[in-house]
């Protein structure tokens, strides 16, 4: 499968373009800096420039042009305000009719668990962040692709056991990168499993069985 990463360089996504890489997909890894091309090759993707600041509505159509699936795994991560905006709110916006154009259905979306930061000190364009993804979050699930969007609770750096908690509805908590990796790789692999938000933290069932729950 051809698949394009947005956000290929990040903590989740470069965990992503390896495990996509060995199972053998042909990965392409969208990049802002130029030795970041360098890593991605490495990996053996593709890399593909792009800024998502600057990107226009026809950039994404260039981007996801002959994809068979889409990753969007980016985020802002609390730069501020106007990246919230451009990236984790406009990018998804502008994505979506962008696939339709092309015809690539298959899209995985990171957003962010409903409770993220309740309960600890957080920045003030907090909730201008939130609302940011739920805007992408509406914009896709109102779409007509294939879509998942993955709701991952506090993103720890540590590439996990592989065994996760993944539900509509979750309690919250932490998950490892590396697990939410898997969890978007299994999505990919699972070409039945669409139209759904689903929470994931750390939990005792392997990814893929706990993916398979989804069966309807």
């Amino acid at each position: 499968m051809k698949v394009l990463v947005i956000g290929a360089t990040g903590g989740v996504g470069s965990r992503l373009v390896s495990m996509l890489v060995e199972s053998g997909h042909e990965v392409h890894g969208l990049h802002r800096k130029p030795e970041q091309a360098k890593m991605l090759q490495r990996q053996g993707a593709t890399p593909r420039a792009g800024d998502l600041m600057e990107m226009r509505p026809s950039d994404y159509r260039d981007a996801v042009r002959g994809m068979d699936a889409v990753v969007f795994s980016a985020g802002a991560g609390g730069a501020g305000e106007v990246q919230a905006a451009r990236i984790d709110g406009d990018g998804p916006e502008m994505l979506v009719p962008a696939m339709e154009a092309e015809g690539v259905r298959r899209l995985v979306v990171v957003s962010v668990f409903p409770e993220a930061g309740r309960a600890r000190q957080v920045p003030d364009t907090f909730e201008h962040y939130m609302a940011c993804k739920k805007r992408a979050d509406v914009a896709v699930a109102r779409s007509g692709l294939d879509w998942v969007i993955l709701r991952p609770g506090t993103l720890v750096t540590a590439e996990g056991d592989g065994c996760v908690t993944a539900a509509r509805v979750a309690p919250y908590g932490d998950v490892a990168r590396g697990n939410v990796a898997a969890a978007i790789a299994g999505v990919i692999e699972r070409p039945w499993l669409r139209w759904e938000a689903i929470e994931l933290t750390d939990g005792e069932t392997p990814v893929g069985e706990a993916l398979d729950g989804f069966r309807r």
